[in-house]
């Protein structure tokens, strides 16, 4: 097959801007990390309602629902952020902040659904489901960031090198399809993936010494198989609202949710794993 040019310098204009927008947000400091953290959670919520309101079309959205529901997360990361971020020593009380103002998302989405003039009680329980699938990650990804400014580095890359290894074994030896959901992946693709996936984080893990082996190892396969999971997830939403993409943000690429639905679910696994299981 010929190769499309416009397409393909309209995929490469898009992917270059993409990776200079991460490389920004990842690499300058932790202010510019939480600008990208608030505008992948804003973006994919975007993504979010746009599915939800294709697969549920009975459902009445009242017109400040999705915009109530993109300013709650704020009332609980930005003061998280800023109390434990610019000291270490407020934890405890930036925890405690959590737990009391995490209850207040629910409450008012509640409050506004028996408001309204029309039943909400769906769309609101959709959103309060937004905010667990998209918002959660996101605070959890900017507390191990604060915590540790390599971990949401090393687990981007992971879930990157995850699908570009399963993408290249899967084109070359799939052929067993590994689920109805997502028909272009194969269970060759997957495993491989994860595998080489695996095999990178073990031979860094012996160079660098950053953490111990057996985090990485841990590490790549929160990468593997929940960034899997994660990418299968959002193909089935997009199979209910039978669309192909969860929204048209990057040209040739999709959404924000298509370019983050593996990092949202990867990111409370590594979130567990460091908290109870990673020393030091």
């Amino acid at each position: 097959m010929a190769l499309n040019l416009p397409t393909f310098y309209k995929r490469l204009g898009s992917a270059i801007v993409f990776s200079a927008i991460m490389l920004v947000g990842l690499l300058w400091n932790k202010y510019a990390f939480l600008a990208l953290a608030l505008l992948i959670n804003a973006l994919c919520l975007r993504d979010y309602f746009r599915l939800m309101q294709k697969i549920d079309k009975e459902a009445h959205w009242p017109a400040w629902l999705p915009v109530a529901t993109q300013l709650l997360p704020l009332i609980v990361i930005l003061p998280y952020f800023f109390l434990y971020g610019e000291t270490l020593s407020n934890s405890n009380a930036a925890v405690m902040l959590v737990w009391m103002l995490v209850p207040i998302a629910p409450a008012l989405l509640l409050l506004g659904a028996v408001l309204s003039k029309k039943q909400a009680l769906p769309a609101m329980l959709q959103s309060f489901g937004g905010l667990l699938y998209i918002s959660l990650p996101m605070l959890l990804l900017i507390h191990m960031q604060l915590h540790d400014y390599l971990l949401p580095i090393m687990l981007i890359l992971m879930i990157w090198s995850n699908d570009t290894f399963a993408y290249l074994v899967g084109s070359f030896i799939g052929k067993t399809p590994f689920s109805p959901i997502s028909p272009k992946k194969t269970w060759e693709g997957t495993i491989g993936g994860a595998l080489l996936t695996i095999g990178g984080a073990i031979a860094t893990g012996y160079f660098t010494h950053t953490y111990r082996l057996t985090d990485w190892i841990a590490f790549a396969l929160c990468a593997a198989i929940a960034g899997t999971l994660g990418d299968l997830l959002e193909s089935k939403l997009k199979r209910m609202a039978d669309v192909k993409d969860s929204g048209a943000l990057m040209p040739g690429h999709g959404g924000a949710l298509d370019r983050f639905d593996s990092l949202i679910v990867a990111a409370p696994f590594v979130f567990v794993y460091v908290s109870f299981f990673m020393r030091g």
